[in-house]
């Protein structure tokens, strides 16, 4: 999908954590598999674990366990944190990619736990200028708060120049709630295709995202 008029080159890119710069699924499946155990619940396969993880735990563990939630965020933390680290990966290419862009300014929003993200981003060995997880703002995603967020603490201003790069339906609807431009990485195959996440941008994967960044005029 080539670039619509007025969005050819990104003043600062922002990206999601899960599924679009690492594959961290291992453990947020452990996670909820050991707060679904605690309540006696079925347990998920990495499939159903795709296909319904999107929103923050602040806002999905109250409809998925009722008033005791917070008894089940604590259990799903425990089993993520014993295991987080060992089992993150980077995506495919991804590495390579963000070496391509090291002169861009670059972020990352992400639905995780904010000390959760800084703590994998850190175990990578990856630098942004800004790491807004969930709980950082007043509201996760898809509000446009930690995006803005993000952004403020960047020295940037929201609009058409700032690419939001997601992987999911959600992500592209946080970048336009914000005023950005919404990038889909990937095929969305978890989460109803590409036509479904309806993206401003669409790059198969992080190789063609690198590139199509990097033939750009860097000038400010």
């Amino acid at each position: 999908m080539p670039p619509p008029e007025g969005r050819g080159r990104p003043r600062c890119l922002l990206f999601d954590w899960d599924n679009t710069l690492v594959d961290g699924w291992a453990a947020i499946q452990h996670g909820l598999n050991a707060a679904f155990r605690h309540f006696a619940m079925p347990e998920w396969d990495r499939t159903q674990v795709l296909a319904n993880v999107r929103r923050s735990l602040r806002e999905s563990f109250p409809e998925m366990f009722g008033a005791r939630w917070e008894e089940a965020r604590d259990v799903f933390y425990a089993g993520v944190r014993a295991c987080h680290l060992e089992v993150l990966r980077p995506m495919p290419g991804v590495p390579a990619m963000l070496a391509a862009l090291e002169g861009w300014p670059m972020g990352v929003v992400s639905n995780k736990q904010g000390p959760l993200l800084r703590a994998e981003a850190a175990h990578l060995g990856w630098r942004f200028g800004a790491l807004v997880g969930a709980g950082d703002a007043a509201a996760d995603k898809p509000d446009a708060a930690p995006l803005r967020m993000a952004l403020a603490a960047m020295g940037h201003a929201p609009g058409a120049a700032i690419w939001y790069v997601g992987d999911t339906a959600l992500d592209m609807q946080a970048a336009r709630a914000a005023g950005c431009t919404a990038v889909l990485l990937g095929d969305a195959a978890h989460d109803g295709g590409v036509t479904t996440c309806a993206p401003d941008l669409h790059f198969p994967d992080a190789r063609a995202l690198a590139a199509h960044v990097g033939a750009l005029d860097k000038v400010a």
